[in-house]
């Protein structure tokens, strides 16, 4: 079976198992119209005001902090495992690459990492030399006229 059979065979039993559901669920589930279901509904409150709140850019900031610390933790486990394996990979490829050993592998491995490493160090250290990471910003005084 070749690549692409497998790749257009696995999207089509994902886009089969969706339908099914969906249609499934359509046939099944009751149909109780109601003025109650269609208002808005957040934690049971009845909604006051517009929903064009802006919010503090704080939020977005530690939600891109979270996402850039959790992609590197993805990153590292693989890395890891083939930091760690580096003689097993070394020997595999020994009879088209002869010159890599597993010293070599590793000591490429490290470097590249700590290049991945210190960039997110970079990033980080400017986040938090702008005051970016503090929650609550210190406010100007105000000037007094007295």
């Amino acid at each position: 079976m070749t690549a692409l059979l497998s790749i257009v065979l696995f999207f089509l039993g994902g886009g089969v198992l969706v339908v099914t559901g969906m249609l499934a669920v359509r046939l099944v589930s009751p149909r109780l119209p109601h003025p109650t279901k269609s208002d808005p509904y957040e934690c049971g409150e009845a909604p006051v005001g517009t929903a064009d709140v802006q919010f503090d850019l704080r939020f977005y900031i530690v939600a891109l902090v979270y996402l850039i610390f959790a992609v590197e933790v993805v990153l590292f486990y693989p890395w890891a495992v083939a930091y760690g394996s580096a003689d097993v990979i070394a020997q595999s490829i020994s009879t088209e690459h002869p010159t890599y050993d597993a010293f070599t592998l590793r000591a490429v491995a490290l470097v590249d990492m700590l290049v991945f490493f210190g960039l997110l160090v970079v990033g980080f250290l400017y986040l938090w030399r702008f005051g970016y990471l503090n929650w609550i910003r210190a406010e100007p005084k105000a000037e007094s006229n007295g």
